[in-house]
This record gives structure tokens, sequence and C-alpha cells, in this order.
């Protein structure tokens, strides 16, 4: 027998339990409750305000998009829309395929907000931002809210070179708003068989102008800010102010140990690789998480044992592989998404097309994230001088420590 809309929504309110605006409230603020709160209006509805921490998957794709947002079927699930009907059948839909634990929100948005419950607006992005970065806005733990993070975040890249030019082409690819690079080097043809960042017709251009050239050719949205100048420690603490991450493509011990004592001043997580003929080596150095760059290596090697790529050579690829993946962990840390690498070494061996791993972990007497080291910093008085003891706990290519790819060589 044919039935009405309005049989149709009796069989919903019979079928569907129902919950308050209130009772959802209640229930999202109970810590011990596991519930996903997912809006199923349209996309152009949820730009006009939502519940906070909600998840949107408007009705027309639920079928094909719950699965991503709710893979257990066991999972309590509260739908709502603007007025609590639409999110009844949508219920019912989850029902089928399954998902044992399904409400809807009487009353909907709509009485959300007459009930004065808090509501938040969501980062909106023009027409073309949402094409140029619809991949993203795909993928749940991105979506606008995080693509808008993005927009909003500032990276420091140190060295233009081969490191920092597949890194900074991927986060400038991403969105990633404002990318600072500190370089103070001209491109040589030398440089090209890595840096893919410059082209033959810039030998001479500084590396700064070059990548500033090809990052916003490549994406407008992006702001380049050029640091044309060599990295000090009479300097360093301003270049590093306001960045969220630093990406380190630095190719001296000095440089690294004057980035890493005043990153971790200032809190700020470093994306640390270097290589070596064919092999790499990554990290994060997120201040007081994991080891700094002074508890993995206290002290540089000899120069002869540890030279750059200009004297011992490097695979161009290798750079570049490495490059991404600190493209990788510094976009997870911007998100706030995923495991990084801080306390983990990761090692590339291109020859074998291997990785592995090691932990690592603080030294309780480094002399600048030690809990000694923060009292110290925290009374003003001065920080003991770097530890000398201790053992390099890698290998790289024979050295004492990991030589970078070079930023400006």
């Amino acid at each position: 027998m044919p039935k009405s809309y309005a049989d149709l929504l009796r069989e919903a309110r019979a079928t569907v339990p129902e919950v308050t605006p209130a009772e959802v409230a209640q229930i999202r603020e109970t810590p011990s409750t596991n519930v996903t709160v997912v809006d199923v209006r349209e996309a152009s509805e949820w730009e006009q305000g939502h519940l906070p921490g909600a998840q949107h998957i408007s009705k027309s794709y639920l079928e094909q998009q719950i699965e991503g947002v709710v893979p257990d079927r066991d999972r309590s699930v509260v739908l709502y829309c603007a007025g609590g009907v639409r999110s009844l059948f949508a219920a019912q839909t989850l029902r089928e395929m399954g998902y044992s634990d399904v409400r809807s929100m009487s009353g909907g948005f709509q009485a959300w907000k007459t009930q004065g419950l808090p509501w938040k607006m969501p980062a909106v992005l023009r027409p073309d931002q949402k094409q140029r970065y619809s991949r993203h806005l795909l993928i749940p733990e991105v979506g606008i809210d995080g693509q808008a993070k993005l927009l909003d975040s500032k990276v420091l890249l140190i060295g233009a070179g081969g490191l920092g030019s597949p890194a900074a082409l991927y986060l400038a690819a991403a969105g990633v708003g404002t990318i600072g690079i500190v370089d103070f080097d001209v491109v040589d043809a030398s440089n090209l068989q890595r840096q893919v960042i410059h082209t033959t017709d810039r030998i001479g251009e500084k590396k700064v102008e070059s990548a500033r050239r090809t990052l916003t050719a490549l994406n407008p949205d992006v702001t380049v800010v050029a640091h044309e100048e060599m990295l000090v420690a009479d300097n360093v603490e301003r270049i590093i102010a306001g960045y969220d991450v630093v990406l380190d493509g630095t190719d001296t011990f000095e440089t690294r140990y004057i980035l890493n004592d005043a990153a971790v001043a200032a809190n700020v997580a470093v994306v640390h690789a270097s290589v070596f003929r064919f092999e790499g080596q990554l990290t994060v150095f997120q201040p007081y998480e994991g080891p700094c760059y002074r508890c993995l290596y206290p002290t540089p090697p000899p120069p002869e044992l540890a030279p750059g790529c200009s004297v011992a050579g490097v695979l161009g690829v290798v750079p570049g592989i490495m490059g991404l993946l600190q493209a990788n962990e510094t976009l997870k840390l911007l998100l706030g998404i995923g495991d990084t690498l801080a306390g983990r070494l990761l090692l590339f061996d291109a020859l074998d097309g291997a990785f592995s791993e090691l932990k690592l972990k603080r030294d309780p007497a480094c002399p600048v994230c030690s809990d000694a080291a923060v009292e110290a910093r925290k009374a003003g008085r001065p920080l003991a001088a770097a530890s000398v003891g201790g053992e390099t706990p890698f290998v790289l290519g024979g050295s004492l420590a990991s030589p970078a790819e070079e930023a400006r060589a």
C-alpha cells in the first residue's frame, strides 16, 4: 500500500530513539561517553553554524561517507538536521546499515540555538579554494576546518636546498598560508640535480627569490617571507618568532645547535632531516615531548668525519624523499593528527629501499631541555655548558653524526 510522508515520518519516530538538545549537550560533556555527533544538513546550512565538534555528512552522502567517519557500527551516533526530520530518516538508513546505537536530536539545530546552547561558525573557504583543496576536504582528518588551519599556519624553512625544495613545494601545494625561507646563497648549476624549486634560467639568482617565484606561481594563497640572511645566534630568536613549525634543512652543526636551543626556548617544534649519499634520517624535535638535537648529538664530530654533500656527494632523489617526509611530519603537527616522529629516528637506505626506526630518549642531563635547564631558564640563570659525554645513537655513512644536505651549496 502506498505510504504518505506522514506515514513515513510516523514509522521513523517509532523506530528511531530521539534525544533532546539538552540531553545531547550532557552526553557530550560526559568524558566517559563515546559518541559521534553527525550533522546531516547540506553544506550551505553547515556554513551557517553547527555544534562544536560535530562531523558533517550531508544526508545525500551518508551511506557513502559514514563508514569513514564512524567505522565502528557499535559506537553511539547522534544525528541532527535543521528541525529534526531529516535526521530521523538518516538514522533509519544507518540502522539498516547495521549501526546499533543511532539516535536523532529532536528539534534539530534550530532547537539547539533556541535553548542557548553553544555553537560555532565553521571556517569558510572561497569557491576557488574549495576546488583547489577538494581532495583535502574529503578527508575527515582535514576537512574545511583543517584546511582553514593550514591556511592560517606559518612554517619556517631553514634553507632552500635539497631538503627545503621538495618540502616547500608540497607545503605550498597543501595550502600552508605563510612559508618563511632562510637562505643567503644564490642558485648554482650544481644545485639543480636535487634542489627542484630552482630552474636553469635562475642560476645566479638569490635562492629566496627563486623559491618565492616558484611557490607563488604554484599557489597564490601562499605568502612567502624571505629571510635573506645567515641564521646565527644574534638573529635566530627574531627569525623563528611567530612560526608554528620549523623545518630544518641546515648544513652546519653550529647552525643546528643554534636553531635547537632557540626552538626549545620558544617551544617550537623542529622537523629535522639529514642525508649522506644514499642514506637519510628524520625525526621531530618536539620540546619536552622527546629529545632535542643536543640530546641526540651532544657534540659535533670532527669536520673530516662529517663531510658535506659538496665533498661526499648525494643521490639527488634522497633529499627529495627526506624533504617530502619532513613536509608530511609538518602537516601532521599543524593539523594535530597522527603520531609524529618525536622520540623516534626514521632511517632510510635508498640502495635497499628500506626504512628502519630507532627509539630516542631525552637526556636527563641535557643543558637545553632537561628539567634543570628549564628551571634555570625560568629563573634567568645562565645555562650549563653543552654536554660533552654520551654516545651518538646512530652512525650515518660512517660519521659520528649525520651530515645534512647543504642548503646553500
